[in-house]
């Protein structure tokens, strides 16, 4: 499988860091749209075929290989079928926990959370929200998805402005996303946890994948990494609802079947 080359030099480099040292690399990924295919019932995602091999060969060779998520970390392990792979660090919630050989270290959710979970219901009634409106409780944030709405577009416009207002209220942030609306604690991001496991590890290279706004914090952090004198790369696992995120990318590959393959291509190149 031929490795692809990055669409800027900046990374180009980054890659070029990795296979030249990837014991001291670190390779991160988000999960939903990334390396599992967005469902409209988020409890039914399973990660793209081929993952957990992708993954299992790549921790085999590179010092670090991580999945940043906003689901909870045993969820995501769970529905990747990803439990077996050895050296895998999982940080769910936006890192608020972590999963690692098996042991899940977690941070209570603060009290605004509650707070929003109690409003919820009553504030989806108020302003009439369209059918096929679904609430995910992850725990620590609560996501309202509108892509199962006739009209998901306009089932989200409707939400924003109160769930702004709720938001504020519970002292959380709104995330949105791909036909989603999200509260969660406030300073909990990808870019944040991206570069902590970066400087935790000394990461001399630095590669995540990405599909949605929230993954624009980690590539900004690649940035601030490469700023910083750390080569890194961007990968988008496109998709036309968030053309945004494949403008910000280095490379752009086609959806989680395109970021399994890249992840293989470069096992492939890692293992010759």
């Amino acid at each position: 499988m031929t490795l692809p080359r990055a669409g800027t030099d900046e990374g180009q480099a980054g890659l070029d860091a990795i296979l030249a040292d990837p014991a001291r690399a670190l390779i991160a990924s988000d999960f939903d749209g990334t390396l599992s295919p967005i469902v409209a019932d988020p409890a039914l995602a399973s990660a793209a075929p081929g993952t957990a091999d992708a993954l299992t060969r790549l921790a085999a060779s590179v010092g670090t290989v991580a999945i940043i998520t906003g689901r909870p970390a045993v969820q995501a392990v769970a529905l990747g079928g990803l439990t077996n792979v050895d050296g895998l660090v999982v940080l769910g919630h936006y890192g608020a926990e972590r999963w690692e050989s098996g042991v899940l270290e977690a941070s209570p959710a603060p009290d605004g959370v509650e707070i929003a979970r109690g409003a919820l219901p009553g504030l989806l009634t108020a302003n009439h929200a369209a059918d096929g409106t679904k609430v995910e409780d992850k725990g620590t944030a609560l996501a309202v998805h509108t892509r199962q709405a006739a009209d998901p577009e306009a089932a989200l416009a409707r939400l924003r402005e109160p769930l702004t207002a709720l938001a504020a209220e519970a002292d959380l942030t709104l995330e949105p996303g791909r036909f989603v609306l999200e509260m969660r604690p406030r300073g909990a991001d990808k870019g944040a946890t991206l570069r902590a496991l970066a400087i935790e590890r000394s990461a001399r290279s630095v590669l995540f994948c990405g599909d949605d706004l929230g993954d624009l914090a980690a590539f900004a952090a690649v940035a601030a990494l490469r700023a910083d004198g750390v080569p890194g790369c961007t990968v988008c696992s496109f998709s036309p609802e968030v053309p945004e995120v494949a403008a910000a990318a280095d490379l752009v590959v086609a959806g989680p079947s395109g970021v399994v393959r890249l992840l293989s291509a470069l096992g492939d190149v890692l293992t010759k």
